[in-house]
């Protein structure tokens, strides 16, 4: 019953719940492989392009975005719908918003450790937000960069919890887009993207997205932000990784694998810029309340 699901939330249960140290071993070959999971080489002749997909370009680098790869592990623990002080239905779960911050240049390979904590569980009536910040250092203690990632559970609210922070909308400006960007994502995407570490099966079986509400598996919301990544990359920081700062998003809608992403941009000051993304063959918008912030020009990491 409904009153039992209320019970099912003690926030400083939740809130003091201790997550063990992520640690992530990576190559260039997954750096490459989160490349072309979100797009990048389609243009195999582009050096701007081939900078992200091929280990022997003179500027071999890792698409900034890869980030959001490295607290996902925390995921699949809150995803099995069990935690200290937090019961609910894993289908329930929505991947809400992400913000990642980049500290320090992303290395192409490397030995990563991250260390998350639940840092919110507010009360949105309808549902819960479980608020995840997970910082990323490497081997020597440097930060390579801040994750924080909000979660929405469906059918838990209503515990008398907190509303949290007031809503801090991002909107377009009311004009034409300064730039607007469309690449048309396989129908493969999901499923090259996902061996980057995402292997919900909404992603690939189309069963488990038939039980979803889905009549075939979607796209991840995290390969969707790299598209607009690549695209705010390439048409704002001349292909150069280090000039992105930070990363903002709302997963507001699904893109199904073979659909054309269409990526809308305003520049609204010399830092900052504001997007949107659509998909060309359905109505709505499916990244909201979205920006990247950019260092200075001169800014080398």
């Amino acid at each position: 019953t409904n009153m039992t699901e209320e019970k099912s939330v003690d926030v400083k249960q939740v809130l003091a719940a201790k997550f063990e140290p992520i640690h992530t071993t990576y190559t260039e070959r997954d750096t490459i492989l989160y490349a072309l999971g979100v797009g990048e080489g389609y243009d195999p002749l582009d050096q701007q392009q081939l900078q992200f997909t091929y280990e022997n370009h003179s500027n071999f680098s890792a698409i900034p975005t890869m980030g959001v790869l490295f607290p996902f592990p925390i995921l699949l623990q809150v995803g099995t719908g069990q935690l200290p002080g937090l019961s609910f239905n894993p289908m329930m779960l929505l991947h809400g918003e992400q913000y990642l911050e980049i500290k320090n240049t992303i290395p192409t390979e490397g030995n990563l450790v991250t260390d998350a904590r639940i840092s919110g569980i507010f009360d949105k009536g309808k549902g819960a937000l479980l608020q995840i910040d997970g910082h990323t250092k490497d081997a020597s203690g440097k930060e390579i960069c801040f994750n924080q990632i909000s979660l929405f559970i469906r059918g838990i609210g209503g515990f008398g919890g907190d509303r949290g922070p007031a809503e801090n909308p991002v909107s377009p400006p009311q004009r034409a887009p300064d730039c607007v960007h469309k690449d048309k994502t396989t129908t493969q995407q999901a499923l090259l993207y996902r061996l980057s570490g995402d292997r919900n099966p909404l992603h690939s079986d189309p069963d488990m997205a038939a039980m979803g509400g889905f009549d075939r598996p979607i796209l991840h919301g995290l390969c969707s932000l790299g598209f607009a990544g690549r695209a705010v990359l390439h048409h704002f920081c001349e292909s150069d990784p280090t000039r992105i700062k930070a990363v903002r998003t709302r997963f507001s809608k699904h893109v199904f694998p073979g659909e054309t992403i269409i990526t809308e941009m305003w520049k609204v000051s010399p830092t900052r810029i504001v997007f949107q993304c659509k998909v060309a063959e359905r109505e709505g918008i499916v990244l909201t309340n979205a920006y990247i912030d950019l260092h200075g020009a001169s800014s080398k990491l």
